[in-house]
């Protein structure tokens, strides 16, 4: 991008008729409670994951109306640099314009992001990301959206990947399209005499924590999620939005955990792990069969695999493609999109971006040499 079109960028443009934007207007529980009226909500835009993970100074909330009706939202994450005057407003997996009983309209999620540029870019002098959860097979509509809304994709980025599975069928049609390994280990697993305890209690969510444990230093991953952090953000989850924990017993010993979110109309898999003693006990595929279980009671509509990588992860790839089968759709992300208010704040957010990519080639350097390797939301 030249540096004419990068000052451009920092243009404000009219929201259209009827539309208008206010930020930090929400309190906590409100913000919980509108949340779910959206079919993308998610569990990175809750305020207590922004609260925890970012710091409730760090953090601004910004409601798009339209006619006086909320049509949007968007949790951001603001980093500053001091000395420089140069920051980032972050937006992760939003912001939310699905609202629920509505049909999805190209043209709202235009307005929304349009309104956090001009709040941010135009009105801060932050730099703007937005990750939006948008797939590659989406509307190309999109692409053009965010170029004429002054953002442009990041030219460096490796897009994260992940397995969408439709959960419409009814069960008896998502087990026979399972690759038949895996609805062998299944049948394994039912005749081990396990039991299964689900609910969002935080002793639940320190019984998965111990057996997390156990098998990042059996495996020697470095954590890319830290699972600590998502223990306190459940703790200020209001109830329905609080993260469904599932363990499998084997005896009065837990030998599986997984660790899902359950708002808006897609479940979100997060953390799963398998205890030293209970890598034969096949608890890992009940467990999955289970939670789809009650995702379909639930009325769930998909089942987000979250995060697959065959090459630096080959075991939880097979793992979570076999679980989805024919009801599987392997996606990219539509990926990452930035607008800048100027030359200076692009060309640090690019430094950035390069420093942050030797920290990791440095960490896998160091963790290969070790005999480990990088960790990746694994379900065994």
């Amino acid at each position: 991008m030249g540096a004419s079109a990068l000052m451009a960028t920092a243009n404000m443009r009219e929201l259209a008729p009827g539309y208008t934007a206010e930020v930090d207007t929400l309190e906590d529980h409100r913000w919980d409670q509108i949340l779910q009226e959206f079919d993308d909500a998610n569990i990175y835009q809750t305020w207590p994951y922004g609260a925890v993970t970012y710091g409730r100074r760090n953090t601004r909330h910004l409601v798009l109306r339209k006619d006086g009706n909320i049509a949007a939202m968007a949790l951001a994450r603001i980093a500053k640099v001091p000395l420089i005057n140069v920051g980032i407003a972050y937006v992760r997996w939003g912001p939310l314009w699905r609202r629920s009983g509505s049909e999805a309209d190209p043209e709202t999620f235009r307005q929304a992001i349009r309104a956090l540029r001009n709040e941010f870019v135009c009105r801060q002098g932050l730099a703007m990301r937005l990750f939006p959860v948008l797939f590659n097979d989406d509307s190309p509509c999109f692409l053009n959206i965010f170029r004429e809304e002054g953002f442009s994709s990041l030219s460096t980025e490796i897009h994260a990947r992940t397995i969408l599975m439709d959960l419409a069928p009814s069960l008896k049609d998502l087990c026979a399209g399972m690759e038949g390994h895996w609805r062998r280990n299944l049948r394994l697993a039912e005749r081990n005499e396990l039991t299964v305890t689900e609910g969002s209690e935080e002793r639940l969510f320190e019984a998965f924590i111990d057996i997390y444990k156990e098998m990042v230093a059996r495996k020697k991953f470095v954590e890319s999620n830290d699972v600590n952090k998502f223990k306190l953000i459940q703790a200020q989850l209001p109830d329905e939005l609080k993260m469904k924990i599932m363990l499998c017993k084997s005896g009065e010993d837990v030998c599986a955990g997984v660790v899902c979110s359950t708002i808006g109309k897609t479940a979100v898999y997060l953390f799963g792990a398998t205890s030293n003693a209970g890598k034969k006990s096949n608890g890992a595929y009940l467990l999955q069969w289970k939670l789809i279980e009650q995702l379909k009671r639930d009325s769930f509509s998909v089942y987000n695999l979250h995060g697959i990588n065959p090459i630096k992860n080959p075991g939880t790839y097979t793992f979570k493609k076999n679980l989805a089968g024919k009801r599987g759709k392997d996606v990219y992300y539509l990926g990452q999109f930035d607008s800048h208010p100027n030359v200076f704040c692009h060309f640090c957010l690019e430094f950035g971006d390069k420093l942050r990519r030797l920290y990791r080639r440095l960490k896998e350097l160091a963790k290969a040499s070790a005999g480990g390797k990088l960790w990746a939301p694994s379900a065994n």
